[in-house]
């Protein structure tokens, strides 16, 4: 499909959901499409005019949409008045925590980050980010937030899937990390605020950035990867994030690639720490690509192999997922600045183009477009989606 095609939400629901159906419905249009009348809300929901009016009227009221300026089709007839999403009608907190490095931003229903902050440690501890968010949270209260506290729709937690079984290639000690198998978010947020936690998969946060915030939106049905510390990945199928029975669809680490005669996880074969490991071999402080994260054209020896390697095994893994679902396209991101990106999706297409690919249709590789922030802005949307939007796929575990 065209890649200025924005896929819409299904249309109306039955009386008894109607009320909270169809306002969601109508967010969650707006947020795709952008601003839009009352007409062509119509149109795209399946509602009638007179109930779409009725519902604008309330969700303006409420401060979630604004009026735009009037537009007058063809310079005849009567203007018609987009309604948009209030800028300031949603905010929401998001919380990644990563093997190296915790982010906490705010943004507001756009996905604009109002306010971050960013830790750093050896490796993830409970107390140690809990304590971030909490200092993290008193900072946005009486920051760029204070007066808007009451419309803060909640936290979202992006964290590793089963954090305490990567203790080895975390480097760290697997009876400290054996407790974040003991972790209840909820209790543990609520010791400081009264605020809803929503916790996800950190990859499937990033695809869900990616699809309401970047390029996600041109396609109803693509594979993503990220490639942080450990590579990960996402599921987008008819215009909805598939979150799975577990909240772990997508685990594109676990999937087997060929490798020296046998075979291994792709998260051994195509994350970021393989190239901490070569730098660190060359003598190289391998912190500085996360501490000075903007350039990494001072290494060469260390990135082009990785980044040879890395292209090679994201190529086979496109492959296996695209034998399973017809997907039209391979979206591709990560913790690197956008010129890595740009190579690693280029070699990517190169390999996958050499592969043999009977029986399957080859997907476009593209470069996702929101970055390095993507796990904590993702975090940072369930709150908002899971309360305010439509999405048949949500699954979020609130607690």
């Amino acid at each position: 499909m065209a890649e200025q095609e924005i896929q819409i939400p299904a249309g109306g629901a039955t009386p008894n959901r109607m009320r909270n159906h169809n306002e969601r419905l109508l967010l969650s249009i707006i947020q795709r499409s952008g601003a839009v009348p009352g007409s062509d809300l119509a149109r795209l929901s399946g509602l009638s005019p007179q109930t779409v009016s009725v519902i604008l009227r309330k969700l303006e009221q409420d401060g979630l949409v604004v009026r735009k300026e009037p537009q007058r089709r063809g310079g005849v007839g009567k203007p018609s008045v987009p309604m948009g999403l209030a800028d300031e009608g949603l905010l929401s907190v998001g919380l990644k925590i990563g093997r190296r490095t915790a982010d906490l931003l705010i943004t507001d229903v756009h996905g604009r980050v109002l306010e971050e902050l960013h830790a750093s440690y050896r490796y993830p501890m409970p107390d140690q980010v809990f304590e971030f968010l909490e200092r993290g949270l008193e900072r946005f209260r009486s920051g760029v937030a204070r007066k808007l506290w009451d419309r803060i729709a909640g936290i979202g937690i992006a964290a590793p899937f089963q954090l305490w079984n990567w203790h080895t290639a975390l480097g760290a000690p697997e009876s400290d990390m054996r407790a974040w198998r003991q972790v209840d978010f909820a209790a543990s947020v609520a010791r400081f605020s009264d605020l809803p936690v929503f916790v996800q998969n950190d990859a499937t946060a990033a695809c869900r950035a990616e699809h309401v915030y970047g390029g996600g939106k041109a396609y109803s049905d693509y594979a993503y990867f990220f490639i942080g510390s450990f590579i990960g990945g996402g599921v987008v199928m008819n215009g909805s994030v598939v979150e799975g029975h577990s909240g772990n669809a997508g685990a594109f680490g676990s999937l087997p690639v060929p490798f020296a005669g046998g075979t291994k996880q792709l998260i051994d074969a195509a994350s970021i720490f393989l190239l901490e490991d070569r730098l660190e071999a060359a003598g190289i402080n391998s912190q500085l690509i996360w501490t000075e994260p903007r350039d990494w054209d001072w290494f060469p020896d260390q990135l082009n192999p990785w980044l040879a390697e890395v292209s090679l095994h994201l190529a086979q893994a496109a492959v296996t997922v695209c034998s399973v679902i017809d997907f039209g396209a391979i979206v591709i991101d990560g913790g690197f600045p956008e010129k890595v990106r740009a190579r690693v999706v280029d070699l990517t297409a190169e390999r996958l183009s050499g592969l043999d690919m009977r029986g399957i249709v080859a997907p476009v590789v593209v470069a996702g477009k929101v970055g390095a922030n993507a796990r904590a802005l993702g975090a940072a949307s369930a709150p908002v989606y899971r309360q305010y939007f439509l999405d048949s796929n949500a699954g979020f575990a609130t607690v």
